[in-house]
């Protein structure tokens, strides 16, 4: 039984079946060859939207593939609530870094050569979770007051009280 018919206790009629016999005549041929127009119009403009989107998201893909000796920046995700070394609002840094690429594993994991402070974090990296260092890598972030975790996340940890 189709929903339709559970619903209101009897068959859906159909464009073709809306009127009486009699009332008016039938059109036949036109009928049909109209909703067969009606549904080749819908399917082109399906097809054109769906084109539209795909260009609109080809043109902003891009491949993100790191060489051997690259500096990259490494993407952390606070917990709500925690202290943003020291920063509020939108100035809350979102990447620490820059590390050194050691190994390329596959295409899109990367092997980075990570300071002591973060031994407990496992040094193979998604692409998405990188991002390139542009400017010079002397500037380092200290992340000595920082405890990151396994998850690259960090606690919130009052300075004074």
């Amino acid at each position: 039984m189709v929903p339709y018919e559970a619903l209101y206790g009897r068959k859906c009629r159909s464009s073709i079946g809306w009127f009486d016999v009699g009332e008016t005549k039938l059109l036949g041929p036109n009928l049909v060859q109209q909703a067969v127009e009606k549904v080749k119009l819908i399917q082109e403009q399906l097809l054109k939207a769906q084109s539209q989107q795909k260009s609109y998201s080809d043109n902003r893909y891009q491949d993100l593939e790191f060489t051997m000796g690259d500096w990259l920046f490494l993407k952390v995700s606070p917990m709500k609530g925690v202290m943003r070394f020291g920063k509020k609002g939108k100035f809350i840094p979102r990447y620490i870094g820059p590390y050194q690429i050691i190994q390329r594993i596959i295409q899109v994991a990367y092997n980075l050569e990570l300071p002591p402070e973060l031994e407990v974090v496992h040094p193979v990296f998604y692409v998405s979770m990188l991002r390139k260092c542009l400017g010079d890598p002397s500037h380092i972030t200290p992340i000595e007051y920082v405890q990151v975790t396994e998850d690259l996340s960090y606690e919130k940890v009052p300075i004074a009280i």
